[in-house]
């Protein structure tokens, strides 16, 4: 029986961890292989993308495309995980605080930037995630990490909150830009609320409630294919004679100017592997399918 492989769109319940997603699928569907491409905090919903079978080892290449929120920023409470889970280290009037304000303080996040991630965050150091450090009541030095944003608007004012959308990199934190601009206006913020509209070539237009996949009899209708979600990276077709020396570890000659990494096809569509380029060579660097 061949292996359920691909990848599923999920709309991420609130409150919900996105290993307890994980789980839920797994036990439901009495799979072997399942993860996650990219990690929704308990506080946020939408899009997070599972994969399933062979395609947990594309995990780190549907990791890496920009994304879209729309965030809800409270401003004059700052809280210690810079999200309304935590507890609230400070307050501060923030009635003065105009949309114009705001607006201003928007355009030095535009562009390549640095950002220091929040201390509850997954990040390790020394061997340990920060928030385990955290939870502990250790508090250490953390390292600016470049990100990238593209696009910031304010898609409605209702202070205290008002609502941000965003399109910004992966690894890109929400909560740390709530914090930041808080920062700068001077009356402290925290992130509210949190929805990621887009991963990729995955969108909440497109993606199924957990509750509706966990009970639909045909859930591996809603499989997306490696071909179409990860359309945005560079691709190579092979011959059936190139696949058999890749699948056999040999290298090909490399025939196109595409990047340092590709993705390569078999005759039949699949996927076969994802290839590195290697002194005009095509090097396999992970085989999927024979």
């Amino acid at each position: 029986m061949a292996e359920v492989s691909g990848f599923l769109n999920i709309n991420k319940p609130l409150h919900m961890t996105s290993h307890d997603v994980v789980g839920k699928i797994r036990r439901a569907f009495k799979l072997k292989k399942v993860g996650h491409a990219g990690t929704l905090d308990p506080l946020a919903t939408g899009v997070l993308v599972i994969c399933i079978g062979s395609a947990t080892r594309l995990s780190e290449y549907a990791m890496q495309t920009t994304k879209s929120y729309r965030a809800r920023v409270y401003l004059g409470a700052t809280t210690d995980t810079y999200d309304a889970e935590g507890e609230v280290l400070q307050r501060c009037d923030a009635s003065h605080i105009q949309r114009t304000d705001v607006e201003k303080v928007l355009s030095p996040f535009l562009g390549d930037i640095q950002q220091m991630p929040p201390m509850y965050s997954a990040i390790k150091q020394g061997g340990r995630k920060l928030y385990d450090l955290a939870r502990a009541g250790e508090m250490v030095e953390r390292e600016m990490r470049p990100v990238r944003i593209n696009a910031l608007e304010i898609a409605n004012w209702s202070p205290p909150e008002f609502t941000l959308d965003v399109t910004c990199s992966a690894g890109t934190y929400i909560r740390s830009l709530a914090f930041d601009i808080g920062e700068i206006l001077g009356v402290g913020a925290h992130l509210s609320g949190l929805v990621r509209l887009a991963s990729g070539a995955f969108n909440l237009e497109g993606a199924i409630d957990l509750d509706v996949l966990l009970n639909s009899d045909h859930w591996q209708a809603n499989l997306v294919s490696p071909q179409a979600a990860l359309a945005h990276w560079q691709r190579v077709q092979l011959t059936a004679a190139e696949c058999d020396h890749i699948l056999h570890g040999r290298t090909i000659p490399q025939t196109s100017s595409a990047g340092e990494l590709v993705f390569a096809y078999a005759p039949q569509g699949q996927l076969v592997a994802i290839l590195r380029a290697d002194s005009g060579m095509w090097r396999p660097h992970k085989v999927f399918s024979e």
